[in-house]
């Protein structure tokens, strides 16, 4: 469906798929099960949208954006377990996941 329609899409999983329109298919190795939680969709939105407005590719800005959302609710999932996750609770660990992924 990607590739007829010329977009990206993410479709939410164990495993995050990332379908692109070259046919290529990415799958996320970051994530945990306290992540299905209301909400915790609006964050991985959100995260894309500010890497696109930040001049990402669309097809790095969607890889980057799952893992560290994933990265993020695995971090979330240390500190508040699986159980208690919120949404919130991801946002609060995104610059602790960037900053990992980054190296610094």
């Amino acid at each position: 469906m990607a590739q007829k329609l010329g977009i990206y899409i993410i479709l939410k999983t164990a495993h995050t798929a990332i379908a692109c329109p070259d046919g290529k298919v990415f799958f996320n190795s970051t994530g945990n099960p306290g992540m299905a939680t209301a909400g915790s969709g609006d964050v991985l939105t959100g995260m894309l949208t500010s890497l696109l407005a930040q001049g990402y590719d669309p097809e790095i800005a969607a890889i980057v954006g799952v893992f560290l959302h994933g990265l993020a609710g695995d971090l979330a999932a240390k500190t508040m377990s699986q159980q208690a996750m919120l949404a919130g609770d991801i946002v609060d660990f995104i610059g602790e996941g960037f900053l990992m992924f980054s190296g610094q």
